[in-house]
């Protein structure tokens, strides 16, 4: 049975072990202090810990003014909250000036599947990779998420990071997943026939397909993206080159996301046959997770097809 832990509190205890290093570091909520579990670092540094309120757009208003006084507030709300509802504060008051502000995100794609469309977040990876000076990260699960904190307290500028709400399989077993270093993706798994390129909740899943495609003789290599921006193009260049095929797999739209910014290097660097999997272009509905999981195509079996698709395609170019 694959073992679960959930990446909020994760995260949560990697917040409090870095503000008890850095006491530049605060601590900002717009009233989610519980679904955050931050509730431990308001008590040990109350002095550095604010909830403005359901006041999305004034929590990182707030935020900006915090930095330029050279504190390091990490900020937290839904994703769609942060990056639509307060998308003018994020743009111009945090990443304009580049300050040095932390923003967790949470329920990023259709994680909070009974939540619909208002607290689903399939748009944010499409409008942080074009906001300026924007750094995003999404890690793979709970134990790479507190790598994820600490490279994020480390990095100097805006710092976005993407999560679930719920407990999800674990990629890495505990204390193994190697320091995080931004813009560098991590090969999981070496494989000659194709490339299965992943971020954040997929990567489980791509590992899984992987599994899938060595029981019919197929060769998957398995890279696990947890930061989308800046884009690690060398090792995307390197896959295209050496297995000559790619799929992608991300929780979000694949209009604009994670498949389409690889998609941009393989056609500018080493075009080679590709396949998105993750979101149609479509509001979701509503429903328990995991039956959102299945129901929109973000499994392993999902990713595995793709593979078969990039690889038939691949024998019929040869034989024209």
């Amino acid at each position: 049975m694959e073992k679960m832990a959930n990446p909020v509190q994760a995260y949560a205890q990697a917040l409090l072990e870095v503000g008890g290093e850095d006491e530049r570091i605060f601590c900002l909520t717009a009233d989610l202090m519980h679904p955050f579990m931050i509730e431990e670092f308001s008590l040990k540094f109350p002095d550095r810990f604010f909830n403005v309120g359901v006041a999305e757009q004034n929590l990182l208003g707030i935020a900006a003014g915090l930095a330029t006084c050279g504190k390091i507030p990490f900020v937290h709300t839904y994703t769609p909250f942060m990056t639509m509802r307060s998308c003018e504060q994020l743009r111009t008051d945090i990443c304009y000036p580049c300050l040095n502000v932390k923003m967790a995100g949470m329920c990023s794609g259709i994680n909070m599947g009974v939540g619909g469309a208002t607290h689903h977040s399939v748009e944010d990876i499409a409008i942080l990779r074009a906001i300026p000076n924007m750094t995003l990260l999404s890690p793979a699960d709970a134990v790479e998420m507190k790598e994820a904190v600490r490279a994020a307290a480390r990095h100097v500028g805006p710092t976005f990071i993407r999560f679930g709400r719920y407990p999800a399989p674990l990629v890495y077993e505990e204390g193994k997943a190697p320091s995080l270093e931004i813009g560098k993706a991590v090969c999981l798994r070496e494989g000659s026939h194709i490339s299965l390129l992943a971020t954040g909740l997929m990567v489980h899943r791509a590992l899984a397909a992987a599994d899938l495609l060595a029981s019919e003789g197929v060769s998957a290599r398995v890279i696990n993206f947890h930061t989308i921006k800046p884009l690690d193009r060398e090792t995307i260049v390197k896959a295209a080159r050496e297995t000559g095929g790619i799929v992608t797999a991300e929780e979000h739209n694949i209009l604009a996301g994670f498949g389409a910014a690889v998609a941009e290097v393989v056609t500018e660097e080493c075009p080679v046959p590709l396949r998105r999997v993750g979101i149609p272009d479509t509001f979701c509905g509503l429903g328990p997770t995991e039956e959102m999981y299945r129901k929109w195509g973000l499994t392993a079996e999902k990713i595995a097809e793709a593979a078969r698709q990039v690889l038939d395609f691949r024998a019929r170019s040869s034989r024209s």
